[in-house]
C-alpha cells in the first residue's frame, strides 16, 4: 500500500525531469533574445519538478496517518455500497432502454436508497424515488424539450 502511494509522485518526478532535459533541446530563435524560446519551458520545468519533490515530502509524511484512514475505510460499509451502487448503475444501464427513463429511474433510485437507507425508511425511500424521478423527467421531457427514451 505503501508503494502505491509513493508511485503517482515518483512518476510525477519522472515527468517533470523529461520535460526539464527536453526544454533544453527546443531550437534557439532567429530573432531577439536566442534563449527566449527556452524561458517559459525551463522555468515551468523547473517549477513542476519543485512542486513534484514538496509533494513527494508531503505523501512520504502523510503516509502513515492515511494508511490508518484506508484501513477504516475498508473495513466499513464503503466496499459494499460501491459494490452495489456499481451493480445497480449495471442494471440500470440495461433495464433504460426496455423501460425508459422513468421506470427505469424510480427502480434504480428506490433498489439503491432501500439499500442504503434500509426498510424501515420505506415510505422516505419510495416518495424521494417517485419524486426525483417525475421531476427530473418533467425537467427535461417538459421544460426543455429533450425527448427521453
Amino acid at each position: 500500500m505503501k508503494a502505491i502511494k509513493l508511485a503517482f509522485p515518483i512518476v510525477l518526478l519522472i515527468i517533470s525531469g523529461i520535460f526539464l532535459i527536453a526544454s533544453f533541446n527546443v531550437p534557439k530563435a532567429n530573432l531577439g533574445n536566442p534563449n527566449g524560446p527556452l524561458y517559459f519551458p525551463i522555468g515551468l520545468s523547473a517549477l513542476m519538478l519543485i512542486f513534484c519533490i514538496g509533494y513527494f515530502f508531503q505523501e512520504l509524511k502523510n503516509l502513515q496517518k492515511e494508511d490508518d484512514y484506508i484501513r477504516l475505510l475498508i473495513a466499513g460499509r464503503t466496499p459494499k455500497l460501491i459494490l452495489v451502487t456499481v451493480l445497480l448503475g449495471i442494471g440500470y444501464a440495461f433495464i433504460f432502454e426496455q423501460t425508459g427513463f422513468l421506470i427505469a429511474t424510480i427502480l434504480f433510485l428506490g433498489a439503491l436508497l432501500f439499500f442504503i437507507n434500509g426498510v424501515k425508511k420505506w415510505k422516505a425511500n419510495i416518495i424521494v424515488s417517485l419524486c426525483f424521478s417525475f421531476i427530473t423527467w418533467y425537467a427535461f421531457s417538459q421544460l426543455l424539450g429533450v425527448s427521453l427514451p
